[in-house]
């Protein structure tokens, strides 16, 4: 009896390591899990976010008010939305066009998307395409969204800021 007592309590260890870095990788990949948004001005929105293990920019976010992971992509001339992903939040493909990657030219399917958020920094009526090939999971918030705020990076954080 006291084996199989010993064996449960080392199997229990193990899965508490488990979920611990599990959510410690989590952390890492995307340390922007749980932003705030300051108003450092009147009528100006400003997110903070920081830099993940590979030098990236990783945040939550949200598509149409559902929840999703972004990648800041300033290479990118559009919000790219991986099909799954699209599927996953009913968003329609419209019509195709060609899209030149770092990984060749692709086709992609125009959308208009109803909202797009970081923080509570939101913008309307967002251009995107859905992009069948576009593996990873998550979206690459590009210059359709990108643009209509203003960026700021300084060592591991780059500061996002909305002028109302």
């Amino acid at each position: 009896m006291a084996s199989i007592m010993n064996a449960l309590a080392w199997v229990s260890v193990m899965v508490l390591l488990g979920f611990f870095f599990n959510d410690m990788l989590g952390k890492q990949h995307n340390p922007n899990q749980a932003l705030t948004t300051q108003y450092s001005q009147e009528k100006v929105r400003e997110v903070s976010l920081k830099r993940n293990k590979n030098g990236h920019y990783i945040t939550s976010g949200k598509l149409n008010g559902q929840p999703v992971v972004f990648m800041l992509d300033t290479g990118a001339t559009g919000v790219a939305i991986p099909a799954r992903i699209a599927a996953r939040l009913k968003i329609r493909r419209g019509s195709p066009f060609k899209v030149h990657t770092a990984n060749g030219t692709t086709t992609s399917y125009a959308t208009r998307l109803d909202s797009v958020s970081v923080g509570e920094i939101e913008l309307k009526d967002v251009n995107a395409g859905i992009v069948p090939g576009l593996g990873g999971s998550e979206v690459l918030l590009g210059m359709s969204f990108l643009r209509h705020i203003e960026f700021t990076q300084r060592g591991d954080t780059l500061v996002l800021r909305q002028y109302l």
